[in-house]
């Protein structure tokens, strides 16, 4: 697909010539956008070097770091001939998270996702995970490594822990067919509440090979234990998600007396 000025929507003023970040990322970021947004959509041709010197106004070395920083975040591809192509991979659809709706939108993500089981092995549960689920440290639980794919795509990889006598109802098969918390509800151990935490960490090489991402790359971290209406725990989640592939949105209201409310 071939763009002519008028159509791609870029334009001098997009960019902040007083701002300190530099104009090539400044450019990068804009193009970014229209790439996850679709309007450059996967395997289109992107404007050229020259083009996109004329219609951001700043010269031609300028817009080359811009590319190649495209490049550099699997965005686009660059051809001697060709130009720069967008990645097939680049505008992949996201998968989004609510706060107020965890479950059911952990639900949502099991049906619309494939899973892969890449490991299923029972150890001594360490004391962090004990302590959640409820045991004594040392007790034998069940750990589980998946891999999930979205559009036939990895984002996220998986590693669950659960007491052994609820992991026993859950067969190799449930767990790449059926969304897990739906598996516990047929089992009995409904989830009720969940508690989670959300960081940023640097993927280590087994996360990074399955996730198609460099070694020490960062990716967003969730660590999730879901409780039954008893307040036990049944499943504890470290989950690895590529941040191009998963976003969590929130948005915040003021109370009519004070305190804050949190909102899909």
């Amino acid at each position: 697909m071939d763009h002519s000025p008028a159509d791609t929507g870029l334009t001098p003023d997009q960019l902040d010539h007083t701002a300190p970040t530099p104009l090539y990322h400044q450019i990068f970021l804009v193009l970014r956008e229209k790439i996850r947004n679709g309007e450059f959509p996967a395997n289109s041709v992107m404007p050229g070097e020259q083009e996109l010197s004329k219609l951001f106004n700043v010269s031609r070395i300028t817009v080359k770091r811009s590319l190649n920083e495209l490049a550099a975040h699997d965005l686009v591809s660059r051809h001697r001939g060709r130009g720069t192509v967008v990645t097939a991979s680049a505008t992949l659809p996201q998968v989004h998270g609510s706060f107020d709706n965890l479950i059911e939108s952990l639900k949502t993500m099991g049906l619309e996702t494939e899973v892969e089981v890449l490991d299923i092995t029972e150890l001594g549960s360490p004391p962090a995970i004990a302590a959640l689920l409820d045991v004594e440290a040392g007790t034998p639980v069940q750990r589980v490594v998946r891999l999930r794919k979205l559009a036939g795509e990895p984002f996220s990889y998986i590693v669950q822990f659960m007491p052994l006598d609820i992991a026993a109802g859950i067969s190799r098969t449930d767990m790449e067919t059926v969304p897990t918390l739906v598996s516990l509800e047929r089992i009995g151990f409904a989830p009720h509440e969940a508690e989670q935490w959300i960081t940023a960490v640097a993927a280590e090489p087994p996360v990074a090979a399955a996730l198609e991402m460099a070694p020490g790359a960062p990716v967003l971290r969730v660590e999730r234990v879901v409780r039954d209406k008893s307040g036990r725990g049944v499943q504890i989640i470290h989950a690895n998600y590529r941040p191009d592939r998963f976003k969590y949105h929130m948005r915040s209201g003021r109370k009519a007396i004070g305190g804050w409310k949190s909102e899909g």
